[in-house]
């Protein structure tokens, strides 16, 4: 649970992997209380693999964005413009050393519980929600999301099927048009349009 939440005390061993993703190169920084420190994990690569970028339009929110690599992915192959938030100062910290290890200059990485200190909408919200924080905070980001998409905009995010992702299946779609982009070992890339 320390990667969501505080770790200050929690004893630094920054480390670095890297890594390819749709044909690009990235590296990134990692630390203890940080989720998944020693690779990418599979959810997240399943999901950025399965994104449609031609529709993530203009402006991105990575919403519990851990060390970056969602927001640093889709800035480095579509060029928008990516926020990043988490709540876990430390995973904020290594975002930015990560977005400067992998040349990222059109990102903004600042913190934020969910959406407190978002103030403007986007085009698209991407998240990896962190599943261990518990349903209340998972529903929080999901359906928070509405009030942060512009007109048109989208919500992508993954979830593995013992995690609960038919049961929030069911309740995303009493808001929103949703549809299962991708289904890959238990994970589900979800779609959610307004």
């Amino acid at each position: 649970m320390g990667q969501y939440f505080s770790n200050e005390k929690l004893k630094s061993n920054r480390k670095q992997y890297d890594t390819q993703v749709l044909g690009h190169h990235f590296s990134f920084y990692t630390d203890n209380g940080v989720f998944c420190k020693d690779y990418l994990d599979f959810g997240t690569r399943v999901l950025l693999e399965n994104l449609p970028f031609s529709e993530l339009g203009e402006s991105v929110l990575d919403v519990g964005c851990g060390y970056g690599v969602i927001g640093i992915v889709i800035s480095k192959i579509v060029g928008c413009s990516v926020d990043m938030i988490d709540v876990n100062l430390r995973a904020i910290h290594l975002a930015k050393m990560n977005a400067k290890e992998n040349e990222i200059d059109n990102v903004h990485i600042f913190e934020s519980n969910c959406y407190r200190n978002v103030e403007k909408k986007y085009t698209s919200i991407i998240t990896n929600p962190p599943i261990r924080a518990g349903k209340k905070v998972v529903y929080e980001i999901v359906f928070g999301a509405k009030d942060h998409l512009l007109e048109d905009g989208k919500l992508f995010l993954v979830i593995r099927k013992d995690q609960g992702a038919k049961s929030l299946i069911n309740d995303l779609q009493k808001l929103y048009n949703v549809e299962v982009l991708k289904r890959d070992k238990g994970f589900f890339v979800i779609k959610c349009s307004l």
